[in-house]
């Protein structure tokens, strides 16, 4: 039997069309460099949207062309990502924080035709312009002198007068669901950035997925504080969340530090808010030095990116009131897959246990466990394997078919290394690349840094493996202490004894400034093993 249902495709054209006429009153509002902020509506939104749409089309953005963003979090940025995709292109938000040599290698690889770019990054991409095969166009957002942008046979413009006397409405074509509405590229820890592209009907369902109450519970009620950059995949889908529920938006622009963001925080006053844990670890580290501020609104925070430390959920629960809820996915997954929301019924232990697991996998995506031989483990806790997950809204291939090796039968192999129990809540205790192997055992570098990030003196703490000549490798503990804090190796040592096995407890120790990160604010291994092999590492042995 046939269905009779209409087929109306998922677009991102229908999420604007419902977010401007179901929702024309919710409100994008952006912090301006003064620390005022900006109010757009949606329906102010919609109207721009349009006429920037229309203002690509006239400089021959006809099709499935690449539509680069190098831009903050703001209202505008929010225009690109409803005008692009739904006049049939294909948005390509750009990292600022890659290298130039990342970015030429980014721009060049999706074939970006125009690169709308907030005028604060016009130096970085006058840098690396002329580097741009495929870029014909150039719209600057913000008050910025063009000229240093300007190049032989390159449209250089801004973007008010790029889009002024446009119509304010816009034919939005009937577009193929599958066909790709935007691209995000991976961070690159090995090799070059690889691209994903994901389709309208996927960036659809993750947003509804993102709403569901087992996601991100978003209703029209709330305000989401997107904290998260919007170039890193698609800002964790709040933007389009935002339209379908009809949420208010709070846009931090490119003020992320503690200050800006906890003073936007008690004047704009957000319900829920997405960032990665190194920036909720440094708010956390402001309001203890500022008390009084006030971040009671906040319901719920996302964070993932990075394993969250149990102390770090703790903390901002039971002296701010605030229940960060660790969600994990990746750019190759939308990137939500699984979110740590323990069932109400569970005993207070268990629910801390459950919280700082990675979560089970939200309804529309499945997750497996598989062995070196590529075998199923069972779900019981215990058994160790590599995390595999497929879904609507999970790639199936990289951009150029690179590195096909990632699939495995319509899986994708996402290099996470954990155990599943019966309830499918996963725990990661590694990535593939960075997992200890110590005299033929396995030491997991996560759970180590998780319980040194809960000492009362530690910052920041991160563990990679080093050469050991007797046992192969063994694990170099990379410490940030807090300011003013004084703690030695031996007594973080005994801090660790008894919470995991003795064979476990690092022998190396070595304290830094700062721990190098990556693009997206992940610690970033790679460099920490190239500096260890450079001999640039002060390490203490004990």
């Amino acid at each position: 039997m046939q269905s009779t249902m209409m087929n109306v495709p998922l677009t991102t054209a229908a999420i604007l069309r419902h977010g401007s006429r179901v929702h024309p009153t919710a409100r994008v509002r952006t912090m301006q460099p003064d620390g005022s902020v900006k109010v757009g509506t949606f329906a102010d939104v919609a109207r721009r949207s349009a006429q920037l749409a229309h203002a690509l089309r006239d400089c021959g953005v006809t099709g499935d062309e690449r539509v680069a963003t190098l831009m903050w979090n703001n209202q505008e940025h929010v225009e690109a990502y409803c005008a692009v995709p739904s006049m049939g292109a294909v948005l390509h938000t750009l990292n600022p924080r890659l290298t130039p040599e990342q970015l030429i290698y980014i721009a060049n690889h999706a074939d970006d035709r125009v690169v709308i770019v907030d005028g604060t990054l016009a130096p970085l991409l006058g840098a690396v312009l002329p580097h741009l095969a495929g870029v014909r166009t150039v719209v600057v957002t913000g008050a910025v002198d063009l000229a240093p942008l300007q190049r032989e046979g390159l449209n250089v413009v801004a973007y008010e007068e790029f889009i002024a006397g446009r119509p304010e409405t816009f034919d939005w074509p009937e577009l193929d669901e599958f066909s790709a509405a935007a691209m995000c590229y991976t961070s690159g820890t090995t090799g070059n950035p690889k691209g994903v592209a994901y389709s309208h009907r996927s960036t659809y369902l993750h947003s509804m997925a993102a709403c569901a109450a087992d996601g991100l519970s978003v209703t029209g009620d709330d305000a989401i504080l997107a904290i998260v950059p919007m170039f890193h995949a698609n800002a964790w889908g709040l933007v389009y969340a935002a339209l379908i529920a009809g949420a208010d938006l709070v846009m931090p622009d490119r003020f992320l530090q503690a200050e800006p963001l906890v003073r936007l925080i008690a004047s704009e006053r957000p319900t829920i808010a997405g960032a990665v844990p190194t920036i909720w670890n440094d708010v956390l580290h402001y309001l203890e030095a500022n008390p009084g501020s006030d971040i009671s609104s906040l319901g719920l925070v996302a964070c993932g990116g990075s394993a969250v430390p149990l102390h770090l959920m703790q903390i901002f629960q039971e002296k701010y009131g605030v229940q960060i809820v660790q969600a994990w996915g990746m750019t190759e997954t939308s990137p939500l897959a699984a979110i740590a929301r323990p069932p109400a019924s569970v005993s207070e232990e268990e629910h801390w246990t459950l919280r700082a697991s990675q979560g089970r996998p939200v309804a529309g995506v499945e997750l497996r466990l598989v062995d070196d031989e590529g075998n199923e483990v069972p779900h019981d806790g215990e058994s160790v394997g590599e995390i595999q997950v497929r879904g609507p809204w999970i790639t199936g291939a990289y951009v150029g078919g690179e590195e096909t090796d990632k699939f495995d039968n319509g899986w994708l192999r996402t290099g996470d290394v954990g155990r599943m129990d019966d309830r499918s809540f996963i725990t990661l205790t590694d990535r593939t690349k960075d997992v200890i192997k110590s005299g033929g055992e396995w030491i997991s570098s996560v759970e180590l840094e998780l319980l040194l990030a809960g000492h009362p003196a530690v910052l920041e703490a991160t563990v990679i493996g080093v050469p050991d000549e007797k046992w192969q490798e063994r694990p170099l503990a990379v410490i940030v202490t807090r300011e003013g804090a004084d703690v030695t190796p031996s007594q973080l040592r005994d801090f660790l004894d008894g919470k995991v096995a003795k064979w476990w407890l690092p022998e190396r120790w070595c304290f830094v400034p700062e721990v190098p990160k990556t693009s997206v604010g992940k610690f970033d291994k790679k460099v920490l093993r190239a500096q260890h092999a450079a001999g640039a590492l002060t390490v203490v042995d004990i």
